[in-house]
């Protein structure tokens, strides 16, 4: 499946959090998402992404922006994961990857030779009436929570 782009409806899901909440994305309506997907909890590239997230989660907020991550691990990784970091916010269990394959972020890798399927760490920013605003494919995590925060910040004063 192809990634959807700028101006394209996102994607529905039906997902749970860390809490056993289920989530779909009209219950994101009305307010801007981040949606970010990541390969794995508690590892050291994710957990600086969902740290630096956590660091501006306030600022986004103001900004009338929701942050939501999601991953293949299960709820309960989730909540530890959540727990240990102090994340403040959801985090989606997307096991048969079905939300990453729907966002087109579920690709054949590559490592040391071995090939594998897995989330290709991707961030989309959908808009309040759920159309995809941007698209940074293939995130670099050194950088990236400033430059998604700096392009809410421009959208919203867009409005």
């Amino acid at each position: 499946m192809t990634t959807p782009g700028v101006g394209e409806k996102a994607p529905d899901f039906q997902s749970s959090d860390q809490d056993g909440k289920t989530w779909t994305l009209q219950d994101f309506q009305g307010e801007s998402l981040v949606l970010y997907f990541y390969p794995k909890d508690d590892t050291p590239g994710c957990t600086r992404e969902a740290c630096g997230f956590r660091d501006l989660q306030a600022e986004f907020e103001e900004l009338g922006a929701r942050i939501v991550g999601v991953s293949p691990d299960d709820t309960d990784r989730h909540a530890r994961f959540a727990e240990k970091h102090e994340l403040p916010f959801t985090l989606l269990s997307d096991p048969d990857h079905e939300t990453a394959e729907a966002y087109g972020v579920w690709k054949e890798k590559n490592m040391y030779g071995r090939k594998f399927w897995g989330i290709e760490r991707t961030t989309f920013i959908i808009g309040p009436d759920g159309t995809i605003v941007k698209v940074y494919p293939r995130v670099k995590v050194n950088g990236h929570v400033e430059k998604v925060f700096e392009d809410v910040k421009g959208l919203v004063a867009a409005v």
